[in-house]
C-alpha cells in the first residue's frame, strides 16, 4: 500500500512539475515574443517604415489598449502615412489629452488645408511636392521617370516597397534636407527624393539622378537597416550608370573608414568624388563574383543579423579591406 501511495505522490509530483515547466516555457516564448515585437516596431519607426509600424503598434496595443506612449506613437504613424482625416479621427476618440496629440491634430487640419491650395501631384508610387511653379510638364515628366525607375527596380531586385514613396522638386536649400550640405550635393535622399528642379531642363542629368537616389529609397525600404555608405553609393551609381567607365581619380586610397560614413559630410569635391569612385569600383568587384542583383538584395538584408564583413564572406567570400585592395 505504501508503495502504490508513493507512486501515486510521485506522479502527482511530476504532473505538477510538467505543468510548472510548461507554463514556464509558455511564459518565456510570449515574452521573447513580446520583446521581438518591440525590438521590429523601433526598427520600423527608426526607418520610417510607417505599415510596418503600424501594423506592430497595433499588435502591442491588443496586449496593453491603455498604453498612452503606444497610442501617441500610432496617432504619429498616421501622421507621417499622410492620413490626417484618420490621424484627427483617431486623436478625437483618445480618452486623455497631450501636447503631441493636440499638436499633430492641427498640423493635420492645416495640411488638410494647404493640400487643397497648394501644388501637388500624385502617381501610382510617388507623391511630389514643389516649390515655387515649376512646369506642369516638368512635374509629369518627374512622375513618369520615377515611374519607369521604380518598375525597373522592382524587376532587378525582385522587390516592392511597402510605402508611397515622396519627391520634393526645390528651389531654395531650405527644402533640401536638414543640415547643411556642401556645395557639390545637389540630390539627396533622407526619406524623401530631394532633386533640385532646375535639373529637369537636363534630360542627360535627371533621368539617372533619379534612378540613383530612387536606389536609395529602395535600400532603405529593403533592409531597414545602416548598411555601409560604400555598398549604398557604390549599387546606386551602378544603377543610374553615370559615372561608369570614369578614370581612377590621383591620389591616395581612401580608408575603409571614411568609404563607411556619409559622403555629405566631405566638403573637398575632390575627396568626394574619390570616395564615390572607390565605392563603384568595390561594388563592381561583387557583381563580378555573382551579378544576380536579387542576390545582392539578400546579402544586404543579411548584414542586419550576421555584420558587414561576415555577411561579405558568406555572399561573396571576400571582405571590404579585401575588395579594396582589389581595386586599389
Amino acid at each position: 500500500m505504501k508503495n502504490i501511495i508513493s507512486i501515486v505522490v510521485g506522479v502527482i509530483v511530476l504532473l505538477i512539475g510538467a505543468r510548472w515547466f510548461m507554463q514556464q516555457m509558455a511564459a518565456k516564448e510570449a515574452f521573447d515574443k513580446h520583446e521581438a515585437l518591440i525590438a521590429e516596431t523601433n526598427e520600423c519607426l527608426d526607418m520610417a517604415e510607417w505599415n510596418c509600424a503600424e501594423k506592430n503598434v497595433r499588435a502591442l496595443l491588443k496586449e496593453t489598449p491603455d498604453d498612452q506612449n503606444l497610442q501617441l506613437h500610432l496617432a504619429g504613424i498616421l501622421f507621417e502615412q499622410e492620413r490626417y482625416e484618420d490621424c484627427i479621427a483617431y486623436v478625437q476618440s483618445r480618452k486623455f489629452s497631450h501636447e503631441d496629440l493636440n499638436y499633430l491634430k492641427q498640423k493635420s487640419e492645416s495640411l488638410i488645408r494647404e493640400i487643397e491650395t497648394l501644388g501637388l501631384e500624385r502617381s501610382m508610387h510617388f507623391r511630389v511636392e514643389f516649390e515655387g511653379r515649376p512646369a506642369r510638364k516638368d512635374i509629369m515628366e518627374a512622375l513618369a521617370v520615377l515611374e519607369v525607375a521604380y518598375d525597373s527596380l522592382c524587376h532587378l531586385f525582385d522587390f516592392h516597397p511597402e510605402n508611397k514613396m515622396n519627391l520634393v522638386l526645390y528651389e531654395s536649400t531650405q527644402y533640401q534636407g536638414i543640415g547643411p550640405r556642401p556645395e557639390w550635393v545637389g540630390a539627396v535622399f533622407d526619406g524623401k527624393l530631394r532633386i533640385p528642379v532646375n535639373v529637369m531642363a537636363y534630360r542627360e542629368i535627371y533621368r539617372p539622378m533619379f534612378f540613383h537616389e530612387l536606389t536609395h529609397a529602395f535600400i532603405r525600404a529593403m533592409t531597414r537597416h545602416h548598411i555601409p555608405l560604400w555598398v549604398n553609393e557604390g549599387i546606386a551609381q551602378v544603377i543610374d550608370a553615370s559615372r561608369t567607365g570614369m578614370q581612377r581619380p590621383d591620389g591616395g586610397v581612401p580608408s575603409i573608414e571614411a568609404l563607411s560614413t556619409p559622403f555629405v559630410n566631405e566638403n573637398n569635391t575632390g575627396t568626394a568624388v574619390k570616395l564615390y569612385w572607390y565605392s563603384q569600383a568595390m561594388v563592381e568587384r561583387l557583381l563580378a563574383r555573382n551579378a544576380d542583383l536579387v542576390h545582392f538584395r539578400t546579402f544586404i538584408q543579411s548584414m542586419r543579423t550576421l555584420g558587414n564583413d561576415e555577411a561579405l564572406q558568406k555572399f561573396y567570400g571576400v571582405t571590404a579591406q579585401q575588395l579594396l585592395d582589389e581595386v586599389r
